[in-house]
């Protein structure tokens, strides 16, 4: 029966890294879009235009079907192995799972709402934004490669810590671009 797990294991994980990467590289994708829509015409509709087909490729054939198949090949790997659902560890891990899931799904509504034209948002909290995917895949790594070796709570302060590290570092650019627009 475990014959293939390593398998499903690498699928799982080359799946997980392509979801990821469509997360990490779509919310940029709105700050340029979000940025291009205060531009003068004919510059606004050229770059509005090649942006959402860049974004609309990037989600619906890298972002989607990864996600789809990362959580595939996740199930299929708890029903294999049952007993790590006992496992509080796996309890931690499967909340950030949830949490990366809604992430996708807001992520998802923003991508509509720039595909219609609709700038809700600043490209400040886009970049913001963007820096959520990066927590989630803290916590999901340090949790599946650590384990119990590691109790939780530090695990939750180091997470807070680099949240508090990213937030700093984009306030950073922001005054550098502030400084020179053209960094």
């Amino acid at each position: 029966m475990t014959d293939y797990y390593n398998y499903i294991k690498a699928l799982h994980l080359i799946f997980v890294i392509t979801w990821f990467a469509g997360l990490f590289y779509m919310p940029r994708l709105f700050v340029y879009q979000v940025e291009a829509s205060g531009k003068p015409s004919p510059e606004k509709e050229i770059l509005g235009k090649q942006l959402k087909l860049m974004a609309k490729r990037l989600w619906f054939i890298i972002t989607w079907p990864s996600a789809v198949l990362a959580v595939i090949f996740a199930v299929w790997l708890l029903v294999l192995y049952p007993y790590w659902l006992k496992m509080g560890w796996m309890h931690l891990k499967l909340l950030f799972v949830v949490l990366l899931v809604l992430y996708h799904l807001k992520t998802h509504q923003i991508f509509r709402q720039l595909q219609r034209g609709e700038v809700r948002y600043s490209s400040g909290f886009m970049r913001i934004w963007n820096e959520g995917a990066t927590i989630l895949l803290f916590a999901i790594v340090f949790l599946a490669i650590l384990k119990n070796s590691i109790h939780w709570i530090f695990g939750v302060l180091g997470i807070i810590g680099l949240g508090i590290l990213l937030m700093l570092g984009i306030r950073l650019y922001k005054r550098i671009r502030e400084k020179n627009p053209d960094a």
